[in-house]
């Protein structure tokens, strides 16, 4: 198997971790603030990186710095948005805005750094966020009638801002510098801006539940430590644009979760919104004639 393949399956098994940990949060930030959650998990996250590459600290420098700062900080946005909303909304429509972030990543990495797309991988994206869509829209719902909209479901859409902005500069940074040191410093950036954040933007609740320890590992060590050492690895073979459409199968395992969890029921609509997805990452992944965009050297 070549790297660009193993990165893509990687890439993959970090979308299903994603999906299947929003049901776990949203029952443990029925015992803790958003925010604290946030702190203690990314702290155990940079701990178990640090365990995991005890050598890279060593080697950790200006260099590694310069590139890693802001992907930590968008880090630290993303998560901030996403677990604050999602104590106020639901956790499929949290997965499926998240998922926004699959059309926002080419418009950004226009926008930024004027770079070209393939028609296919164009299409791709359309006929992924055609399925997100109708995922997260119930039909009949009032689309112009904003006022009506969940508190909740804006903050995950600020959420999918900079989780695109995320991968963005993430697969920039990956470009210059060791993954490894990536993924450390941008948890430990997160985990300190996030532990100052506790303080000034939340009242502070914990209950020691057996739910916030279960959500806390594995949200640390699965979702987050592991998660993004085989991110920050894996994005050195492929494209941005290539793994945000890979990552828009996040909210099609959040909604399988929530059905064999909370027995929700998957209608018509949902399931053709989950081929649309599929046949996005697809025709992105699998067409032979794909022209990828150019890595940043």
């Amino acid at each position: 198997m070549s790297r660009t393949a193993k990165a893509h399956w990687l890439l993959l098994l970090v979308a299903l971790i994603w999906g299947a940990t929003f049901v776990t949060v949203k029952d443990a930030l029925n015992d803790i603030s958003p925010l604290l959650f946030n702190a203690l998990r990314m702290a155990l996250a940079f701990l178990c990186l640090v365990a995991f590459y005890p050598r890279e600290l060593r080697r950790i420098g200006s260099r590694e710095w310069r590139m890693s700062w802001p992907v930590g900080v968008l880090l630290f946005l993303g998560y901030s948005f996403q677990t604050t909303g999602l104590r106020l909304t639901t956790p499929s429509k949290s997965a499926f805005i998240t998922g926004l972030s699959v059309v926002l990543v080419p418009l950004f990495l226009f926008a930024l750094f004027r770079r070209k797309i393939s028609i296919w991988a164009g299409v791709g994206v359309a006929a992924a966020f055609a399925g997100l869509a109708m995922l997260a829209l119930p039909a009949g719902r009032n689309w112009s009638d904003l006022a009506q909209v969940n508190p909740g479901d804006w903050l995950t859409l600020a959420c999918a801002i900079a989780f695109a902005l995320q991968i963005i500069f993430l697969g920039r940074a990956t470009q210059a510098v060791s993954f490894k040191a990536v993924a450390i410093l941008q948890t430990g950036i997160a985990a300190v801006l996030m532990a100052s954040a506790v303080p000034l933007f939340e009242r502070l609740h914990v209950l020691w539940s057996g739910r916030v320890l279960i959500a806390l590992v594995v949200t640390a060590v699965l979702a987050t430590a592991a998660a993004f050492a085989i991110q920050s690895w894996a994005q050195q073979f492929t494209s941005a644009t290539n793994t945000a459409l890979i990552f828009t199968m996040e909210p099609v395992f959040a909604l399988l979760t929530s059905y064999l969890v909370l027995h929700e029921r998957l209608g018509g609509r949902a399931l053709l919104g989950c081929g649309l997805i599929l046949g996005g990452v697809l025709l992105s992944e699998l067409a032979p004639h794909i022209k990828q965009i150019t890595r940043p050297t």
